[in-house]
């Protein structure tokens, strides 16, 4: 239950750049647009037993409901390796959105991803901690969501081995504090594996 309630409190806190303001767990910024904090989610005042209650199958129920579709697809190369990249999904669902997708690796050598998707500085670096939702049109990052900090950090999303082998898929996914109902497309920045446009929300 107290992993549950910092979610939820999370989701009622932002990481901010100094004079601005947000709403959810984004970050609205000029400019150059920057990672935000995510310890600073956690600061928010703790949630009711109702919310407690409710909130945990909605962050852990969208992961496979929508991996069966493909709605992006690309090919790239990463650390000598060639995969494909395919986003199988972008789901808001209440206060949350739950993006998913896979990796597969096309090559006869193994992939060393070390944590080339992760939040190393947090303490996250073997999971896809590094990746977030970016809105141009708001300029706003939306970062993953954590469920606890330092000294023993963790979030909504997926871990993995440092190695995927020939051949392997890989199923992974993050999620963020939901954009507003307005936004119905928004670019994925999956780090090493590039940023995808237009993403649609459904």
């Amino acid at each position: 239950m107290a992993v549950v309630a910092v979610v939820a409190a999370m989701l009622s806190g932002c990481g901010m750049l100094p004079g601005q303001q947000g709403s959810g767990g984004e970050e609205r910024v000029t400019g150059t647009l920057e990672v935000a904090d995510p310890t600073k989610a956690t600061e928010a005042a703790e949630p009711t037993e109702a919310v407690k209650a409710t909130e945990v199958p909605e962050a852990t129920e969208t992961v496979p409901a929508e991996r069966e579709r493909v709605i992006a697809r690309r090919e790239v190369k990463a650390s000598g390796a060639d995969l494909t990249v395919e986003i199988t999904g972008l789901r808001r669902q209440g206060r949350l959105s739950t993006l998913t997708w896979t990796v597969t690796n096309n090559s006869d050598e193994r992939w060393q991803m070390n944590s080339d998707m992760g939040d190393t500085p947090g303490g996250l670096g073997l999971t896809v901690a590094g990746v977030s939702l970016v809105d141009p049109v708001n300029g706003k990052r939306y970062a993953v969501a954590r469920t606890a900090k330092q000294p023993k950090p963790s979030c909504l999303c997926s871990e993995y081995d440092v190695f995927t082998q020939p051949g392997e898929v890989l199923p992974l996914h993050a999620s963020f504090a939901a954009p507003p109902p307005d936004v119905t497309k928004i670019n994925v920045d999956l780090k090493v594996l590039g940023v995808f446009s237009d993403v649609p929300i459904s």
